[in-house]
């Protein structure tokens, strides 16, 4: 490939960054960075009575939480409105656009008379001819799209894609109101920031080759086009929010990691041989459009779930701390006002949970009795396991732990060993009260290193509290 790669993310900011948009904003991202090419935000808001600056922001935080860095922008269209201008008075001086004074009630009511004839709905191009202006309300513009021939796609992964001209509509590149449209600014901008390749989902197909007839009225080089196939919700209908969440910051609300997401999301459509888990390094070396699907893809929300547990697995334990911290403040596990947690420790501790734990939000919860001063028993695990027959194994255990001088997992499992030989009782009997005491439930990791963890004073507080639970109900 001679010229440098450019591609675009260009997303209305009407609404939260979904995965559809993530997924075609990773597509272009892995495109540039296979190719060291650029990769450029383009924030299209021509629609200003549904775009918001909250959106925009929104959807500039997914990208970032995601890692999609830009290189250039973010660009806004509405900051270019007289470059569209020049455009659309360049095609009227040229005869490739014509003023269009049909009212929208006028057009709305043609419509309903072709769809009860059976006839074409699109503009039937009387104002096409026009010798001079039509009195009345400011006329829109609209392009003069060839009425003879084909206008062929070459599309990097459908193929060829062939549209029959005489089917293609006069369509309005500048409203009424002066405000331009979609397949005009889409051009200008594309040629203006010199894109060579326009990758987007196959949504926007049908459109085109209307604008293929703009860059050549234009006389402009055509970018390449790739059109990635839909993402389906495992009914084989499109991805929607009744479907579960589509917002991409709802993913990071649920406790997913930014690399699951990712690695997820490019795996809706590409493949690279039966490789399923990429780092992204990975990622960038092998992605290219020879390995995308033609086919929808669908979106499997268990699947996701899988692939996020394995990278939590996989994670480094300092950097699970790092970003378990906001959990633990949203589960009320720790509070902004208490003294900051030690990260060694927490990461310590994470060790121990990490296997267990699909989301951050598991991982979360499952810290509460390692940080917390107190637990809460489980009903049926005091009744089974807090009684007077274990209560002479935890008496034991709480003063050899008093005195202890080695108290790390070895030094624990020799206090265990010397308990039980003691009693003539398995390690079993002796573990699971002392799991309910110091957890408050019956599952945990192994019982040296919850206490090693939990810490000398902190576990002799629980046991003696758990002593306490036996005695007084005996």
């Amino acid at each position: 490939m001679t010229e440098k790669v450019r591609v675009r993310f260009a997303p209305s900011p009407t609404g939260f960054l979904h995965i559809g948009g993530a997924r075609t904003a990773l597509f272009n991202w892995l495109y540039a960075r296979h190719f060291n090419g650029a990769f450029i935000l383009r924030i299209e808001d021509t629609d200003r009575s549904r775009s918001t600056d909250e959106y925009i922001e929104e959807i500039t935080k997914g990208m970032k939480w995601l890692g999609l860095d830009w290189d250039e922008g973010p660009f806004r269209q509405t900051g270019r409105f007289d470059l569209y201008k020049s455009y659309v008075d360049k095609l009227l001086k040229e005869d490739r656009a014509y003023y269009c004074y049909c009212s929208p009630a006028e057009l709305e009511a043609r419509r309903k008379e072709a769809a009860a004839r059976g006839g074409a709905l699109a503009y039937d191009g009387r104002c096409r001819d026009l010798s001079s202006p039509v009195g009345g309300p400011p006329p829109a513009v609209r392009f003069k799209m060839p009425r003879k021939g084909r206008t062929i796609v070459n599309d990097l992964i459908k193929g060829e894609v062939v549209f029959e001209n005489e089917r293609l509509d006069d369509l309005i590149i500048l409203r009424s109101d002066g405000t331009p449209t979609y397949n005009l600014t889409v051009v200008v901008d594309d040629v203006d920031m010199k894109i060579t390749h326009v990758i987007r989902g196959d949504d926007h197909l049908n459109n085109t080759p209307k604008q293929i007839q703009i860059y050549n009225a234009f006389g402009y080089e055509l970018p390449e086009f790739a059109h990635l196939p839909m993402i389906l919700g495992p009914d084989k209908a499109r991805l929607s929010k009744r479907h579960g969440a589509t917002s991409v910051m709802a993913y990071y609300e649920m406790g997913y990691l930014p690399d699951a997401l990712i690695n997820y999301l490019v795996r809706l459509g590409w493949s690279y041989g039966d490789q399923e888990i990429f780092s992204r390094k990975e990622l960038i070396k092998y992605f290219t459009f020879e390995n995308v699907g033609k086919a929808a893809a669908v979106f499997n929300p268990e699947k996701l779930l899988w692939l996020n547990s394995q990278y939590i697995i996989n994670s480094s334990s300092e950097n699970l701390a790092e970003l378990v911290l906001p959990f633990l403040e949203k589960e009320s596990i720790i509070s902004a006002g208490q003294p900051q947690i030690d990260m060694a420790w927490l990461s310590k501790a994470i060790d121990t949970l990490k296997e267990r734990a699909k989301t951050l939000i598991e991982l979360a919860a499952s810290l509460r009795y390692y940080i917390a001063e107190a637990v809460e028993y489980d009903e049926k695990a005091r009744t089974k396991f807090l009684n007077e027959k274990n209560l002479p194994y935890l008496v034991d255990l709480k003063d050899g732990l008093a005195s202890i001088p080695d108290f790390s997992v070895s030094g624990l499992e020799k206090l265990f060993t010397s308990i039980i030989e003691r009693h003539g009782i398995k390690l079993g009997s002796l573990a699971q009260p002392v799991r309910v005491a110091l957890t408050g439930g019956t599952q945990s990791p192994g019982i040296f290193e919850v206490i090693n963890i939990i810490g000398r004073e902190k576990t002799l507080r629980r046991l003696e509290k758990a002593i306490k639970t036996i005695t007084s109900r005996t």
